[in-house]
Order: structure tokens, then C-alpha cells, then sequence
């Protein structure tokens, strides 16, 4: 099959701001700063590339609970050091551009099947692919590389720091975020229920919008969960609270019709600032048992997660060496703009893809006559660039939450003016470089793209169809047993199921958007969806959860 049209309405349409929008803007800023500033000082700003790639990780994790995140924050800086000290080493040893650019594309490669593998989320791997191939053209020797190792991880483990502060005041703001998010979603799910504006039951956008939600929300909450002594019993009560309220979102999507979506909100906004989690009713201690089993059932092995994130690592690294390529043909003095205009292109299929090259296009166009306003105020003083390169830190990530592009929109002039931290240099040779790669970078890179097939997205969804059956005929058997099934096992069924269903539609989203693959399976994936979700509102009711419960508790109110 040809693959679906390629849109071009409501690509550059803005969305709502993320709701912790300014924690990365004020983040980026508080870790970029102090280390520019000493620099500034020291009349060393030339070094300043080298704790921009450190301050950068601070962009990382931020909706990670906060003993997840110390983990992946670590990470990320080892990462970012581990692909800086590649760069600065291929720079040492070759001079060769084309070899340069090979290096590049290798490493965006990996660079991105890891990123997509962990699931890192946003910036992913972008931030890492323009420090690597930025440092790829900058001359080096082997003797400074230590050092410039050294400013970066400095810089790193200040972005650390700077990631886990606010644990200190709001030690459970992810997982309360979390949660919060959950219940609107679901609240706006049952609305829509309500007024029959939901899509196709059960499975219509908005409910499958829900279904992820809470499916996130839980996944929050068990990685807050930190092997090895007990957590003080008052950070174990509030995370019991968010699990009640979870479930509570869950009955709601099997019973949408008898629950209350004012109800749903008004627990969510009371999960906002540290007050006390509301607890709407009690429930039974064994409720949440199957809860406390997850964690033991495990994840599959970063070596199986990358193999099917090989087409995309192929695309990626093809369409950047090829992007690469193109730039130093066309003479251009820094090949790497293409090579991460390329790398930034790749999504998750060839329509997203699509999608991400007209925003960055657009975005880049926007952020060159941005550059143009603001390098006569740049190159009034060093210090001017430095607090100009801050504003257009905080703006970029105030704005991309929103659309793409419009965070482009700062980030493009930033990158223009860090190559004036050493020296100012001509404008105009900068903004004819950077338009030129810009459009070499997204053309080349959305070709390598359709070229590259992703077959493999078929046979995922045949792997997640198999999944959702064998988990809905595993919690079927369970509520057909005689007796009624214990606790523990049948709520681990019905995670299982639901785990399933929110992977089965998110692989099918994938896979319709992709070019030339095969026909897939939709109806099998509609009646999978029908009756997984089926079972899992029997599920529900088995708990005793069921909808002339939440009906007779609607009245009760939020209780603190």
C-alpha cells in the first residue's frame, strides 16, 4: 500500500502549553547560566560550547518521579559526555568532512534508537545530536580533550543538581502530575461520553486518550518505587492516596455513564501545590495488591526494545550522512546544521515525520529573521550575547510545548549566536549557511525516510493483537472461575490488559502512518480493542467497584 496522504492542515496549529511548561524553561536557564557567566568572567567564552553540552541535560526528565529521575538524569549526562568524547576524538584524529559527517550520522543513530529504546522523552535525542556533531567540526587536539571532558561533565552534574532541587519542596509533584492529568483526561473522556461527541465506543479517540493517560500515570507511580529500604510511611500514604484516585479514573472509563467528570476535576485540581491527596472512599486493603506485584513482572531487555527500532535507525543514519553529504557539496562551512535538521525530522512514522520537517522548516525560516534582529544587540557586548543566548533558552522551551516551530523559533537564533561565543562572524554568511541547511537537511532527510521502509510496524501489531487476546483470555479465565479469584492475581491480569490495549493503540497509530507497508489487520485490531475493553469494565465490576457503587458515592464528596 502507498501509505496514508501526507497533511499539511493543522501541522503548525498551536496546542496548550505543557502544564509544567516553565520547569525546563527555568531549569535550562538556572544550569546554563552560572557556568557561562564564570567563563564570561574569565574571559574564557570560547570554552562555553563545551558546559553547554552539560548545562543541556537539564532539559532532561522532567516528568520523571524524582528517584527516576536522579537515575536518568545520570544517564544523560554520562551519555552526553560519552558522545562528546567521541566527537572531540574523531576531530583530533581526521580532518577529512566527509568522514566527519559519517561519524555523525553513526552517532545520531544510536543516539536516537537509544533514546527511543529508553524512552527518554523530550528533548530526546536532539540536544544529544547537536552537541556531538557541532563538536565534530570544532578543531581539536588530543591533548585539550580531557580537559573539555572535564568543563562538560563540571556542567553536567551541576544540570544534575538543578533537575533534583525541586524534589526538596515538592518531593512528589511528578507522580501528583501524574495522577492529576489522568483524572482530566479521564473527566473529559466521560463528558464527552455524556454528550456522545466520544468517537466509536469503547475505543473512540478520546477514551483511547484516557486509557493512555492513566496507563502513564500508573508507570509513574511504580517508578517512584525505589528498591531497598522502606519509604517513610507518610511518603508511602500519599503514593496509596494516588493509586486510590487511579483507580477511581479507571472505574470511570468502564463506567463512564454513572460517574461524575466534575468530580473526576475536582480531584485533580486538588492534586495541585502540596496539599493533603484527596481519598474519595474507601476501598478494600486488597484492592491495590496486584499493584505491589507489578514491579516483579518486569521489562524486556534494552537489546530486544532496539530491534525494532531498526528501520528508524536506519533512516536516520542514512538521511543524515546523505544530508551531510549534500551540505559540503553545495560548500557550506558547517555540514552539521543539515546533519541535525535530518536528524531532528524522525518520528515514530513517515507521517509524523512529515509533520516534524514543515515545523522545522518553518520554525528554522522564522528563527533566521529572528537572528537578524537580534545580532546588532548580540555584538553590542559579550555579556549581551550571554543574557540574549538565556532569553532565547527560556523562550524556546516556554514555546515548544506548544508547537514545534514556535519553539524553533528561539532555538535557531540561539544556535547562531553559541557560534559567536569564540568571535563574532559575519551575519549574513551565517544566515545563507543556515537557510541552505535548513532546506538541504529536511528535503534530503524526509526522503531518506520514505525510502527506508519500515515493514516491521506490521509485524508489531501482529505481536500486540497476540498480546491483547492472550491477555483478555487470562482474565477471562480468571472471572470465570467458580469461586472468585483472588486479589492479587486478577488484578495483575487486568493491568496486564490494559497495558496491552494502550501499546495495541499506539502501534496501530504508528503503523497506519506509515508508507508502503501492507494492509493491516483493522478490523481484528477493532474487535481486539471491543472486547478487551469489554473485559476490562468486568473487571472492574468484579472488584466491586461497580457503577451503583460510584453512584452511591458520588454524593460524598472530596475527603481529605
Amino acid at each position: 500500500m502507498p501509505g496514508p496522504r501526507l497533511p499539511l492542515a493543522g501541522v503548525l496549529s498551536l496546542g496548550r502549553p505543557s502544564d509544567i511548561w516553565f520547569k525546563p524553561a527555568l531549569s535550562v536557564v538556572a544550569a546554563v547560566a552560572p557556568p557561562n557567566l564564570v567563563l564570561l568572567a574569565l574571559g574564557r567564552l570560547d570554552l562555553a560550547a563545551y558546559t553547554m553540552a552539560g548545562s543541556l541535560c537539564a532539559l532532561y526528565a522532567h516528568n520523571r518521579p524524582y528517584a527516576a529521575r536522579a537515575r536518568v538524569l545520570a544517564l544523560v549526562v554520562l551519555g552526553m559526555t560519552g558522545g562528546l568524547a567521541l566527537a572531540l576524538l574523531a576531530s583530533a584524529l581526521t580532518a577529512d568532512p566527509v568522514l566527519l559527517v559519517t561519524v555523525g550520522a553513526l552517532l545520531a543513530a544510536a543516539q536516537k534508537a537509544l533514546c527511543d529504546a529508553t524512552r527518554l522523552g523530550p528533548p530526546a535525542n536532539v540536544v544529544l545530536t547537536f552537541v556531538s556533531s557541532a563538536a565534530l567540526f570544532t578543531p581539536q587536539t588530543l591533548g585539550r580533550i580531557p580537559g573539555h571532558l572535564g568543563l562538560a561533565l563540571a556542567a553536567g552534574s551541576w544540570a544534575w543538581l538543578i533537575g533534583m532541587a525541586p524534589g526538596l519542596l515538592r518531593p512528589h509533584g511528578p507522580e501528583r502530575r501524574a495522577t492529576a492529568h489522568a483524572l482530566r483526561t479521564t473527566a473529559a473522556y466521560v463528558a464527552a461520553h455524556a454528550t456522545g461527541t466520544h468517537g466509536t465506543p469503547p475505543y473512540g479517540p478520546a477514551r483511547a486518550a484516557a486509557a493512555a493517560a492513566v496507563h502513564a500515570a500508573w508507570q509513574t507511580l511504580l517508578a517512584a518505587r525505589t528498591p531497598g529500604p522502606r519509604p517513610a510511611e507518610r511518603r508511602k500514604d500519599t503514593h496509596r492516596a494516588l493509586e486510590r484516585l487511579l483507580v477511581r479514573a479507571e472505574t470511570a472509563l468502564a463506567a463512564p455513564a454513572d460517574t461524575d467528570p466534575e468530580r473526576l476535576r475536582t480531584w485533580a485540581r486538588a492534586l495541585h501545590g502540596t496539599g493533603p491527596v484527596p481519598h474519595p472512599d474507601d476501598l478494600p486493603d486488597d484492592e491495590l495488591l496486584g499493584i505491589a506485584a507489578e514491579p516483579a513482572t518486569g521489562q524486556p531487555s534494552l537489546w530486544h526494545r532496539l530491534g525494532p527500532l531498526a528501520p528508524i535507525a536506519a533512516r536516520t543514519a542514512l538521511g543524515c550522512a546523505l544530508a551531510g553529504y549534500a551540505s559540503l557539496a553545495l560548500g557550506v562551512g558547517r555540514p552539521y546544521w543539515a546533519l541535525v535538521t535530518a536528524a531532528s525530522l524522525y518520528q515514530a512514522n513517515v507521517t509524523l515525520t512529515w509533520n516534524r520537517a514543515v515545523q522545522r522548516v518553518v520554525g528554522n525560516l522564522a528563527g533566521v529573521l529572528a537572528f537578524a534582529a537580534l545580532v546588532p544587540l548580540a555584538h553590542l557586548h559579550q555579556a549581551v550575547l550571554v543574557l540574549v543566548c538565556l532569553a532565547l533558552n527560556f523562550g524556546a522551551e516556554a514555546l515548544i510545548s506548544r508547537n514545534y516551530w514556535l519553539g524553533s523559533v528561539c532555538v535557531t537564533p540561539m544556535a547562531l549566536l553559541i557560534t559567536e561565543f569564540a568571535h563574532y562572524q559575519d551575519a549574513v554568511r551565517l544566515i545563507t549557511e543556515r537557510l541552505v541547511d535548513t532546506l538541504v537537511g529536511a528535503a534530503v532527510g524526509f526522503v531518506a525516510a520514505v525510502a527506508v521502509t519500515n515493514r516491521r510496524s506490521g509485524d508489531r501489531l501482529e505481536r500486540s493483537l497476540t498480546a491483547v487476546s492472550e491477555a483478555r483470555d487470562r482474565a477471562a479465565r480468571l472471572l470465570a472461575q467458580p469461586q472468585p479469584a483472588p486479589a492479587v492475581p486478577l488484578e495483575s491480569a487486568r493491568r496486564a490488559l490494559a497495558d496491552a490495549l494502550v501499546d495495541l493503540r499506539a502501534t496501530a497509530d504508528t503503523a497506519s502512518g506509515e508508507w508502503r507497508r501492507r494492509a493491516l489487520p483493522e478490523e481484528r485490531v477493532v474487535a481486539a480493542e471491543r472486547s478487551g475493553h469489554r473485559t476490562l469494565a468486568a473487571t472492574v465490576r468484579h472488584r466491586g467497584l461497580s457503577p451503583g457503587r460510584e453512584a452511591t458515592t458520588r454524593a460524598e464528596g472530596v475527603r481529605r
